[in-house]
């Protein structure tokens, strides 16, 4: 009785999902995607997270949540913490932010946390939940990059040498894993419409008062590729034009017409 009892127990585990950046946007659709595909969640943010946690535990989700910034490898640390010793079986590497305005008028240490939350960040949470997925053989990585990091971002430039790095990690990281078990997918949207550029001092600029795409939209787009073992999505058909474009267009050429959707002033 007692051995069919356990077997009934383990067969009823819900897999772990953990995601970081999901108290709104695109990290907080994932969330509900992972939640409405039977998965529980530990999520994370740099700000509140009570009314995304009461949502995904209305879609049947037992969550766990910590608000902290994860530009800090105490940060970091502390959402491994929680974690513990369970099985992670999906990482959505959503945690990022941007910086807008001249490089050379930025305060460095506003420089440096987006520095510290795109790439080290990103970097550290991989490589504590990747090593123990990699020793499981299962697991899946999905890192939310941008197809900004196909281009030089004028007047965004540390933000898109981020997402460039992002970008490039994720598909090297994927080919050293591909016979693990553990699949990595790069999620690559275009502008969307959350509190991006708000947080990003951008709302004055061509590109901030543009057309966005549907968070929602994009994380599905993200969360299919990523549960069919995709290695990159390009979230939007626009963006798919755009990022074939960037590939055969000149570098110095890319780097102009950023200037003129990112430049402080160039909105309506």
């Amino acid at each position: 009785m007692t051995d069919a009892l356990d077997q009934t127990a383990a067969e009823t585990v819900r897999p772990l999902a953990v995601v970081t950046g999901a108290s709104s946007g695109i990290g907080y659709a994932l969330a509900k995607l992972f939640a409405q595909d039977g998965y529980d969640l530990v999520i994370a943010a740099d700000t509140p997270l009570a009314e995304a946690m009461q949502a995904l535990e209305g879609l049947g989700a037992h969550v766990e949540a910590l608000q902290i910034d994860l530009a800090s490898e105490e940060g970091v640390q502390s959402l491994k913490e929680l974690i513990g010793e369970r099985p992670v079986d999906a990482l959505a590497a959503n945690a990022g932010h941007g910086l807008g305005r001249a490089f050379l008028d930025q305060p460095f240490d506003e420089i440096l946390h987006v520095i510290n939350t795109n790439i080290t960040g990103t970097v550290r949470l991989v490589h504590l939940i990747g090593r123990t997925m990699r020793a499981r053989g299962q697991g899946r990585i999905l890192l939310t990059g941008s197809i900004a990091g196909l281009m030089p971002g004028s007047f965004q430039a540390v933000y898109n040498g981020s997402k460039a790095f992002v970008d490039s990690f994720s598909l090297a990281l994927r080919n050293e894993l591909k016979d693990s078990g553990v699949s990595v997918t790069v999620l690559m949207p275009g502008p969307t419409d959350t509190r991006f550029f708000e947080r990003a001092d951008m709302m004055d600029t061509k590109v901030a008062q543009g057309d966005k795409a549907n968070p929602e939209d994009v994380a599905k787009a993200g969360y299919a590729a990523m549960k069919r073992g995709d290695g990159d999505v390009v979230a939007g058909l626009g963006n798919k034009v755009q990022a074939a474009m960037a590939a055969i267009t000149p570098q110095t050429v890319l780097a102009e017409r950023h200037r003129k959707m990112a430049e402080p002033g160039s909105g309506a």
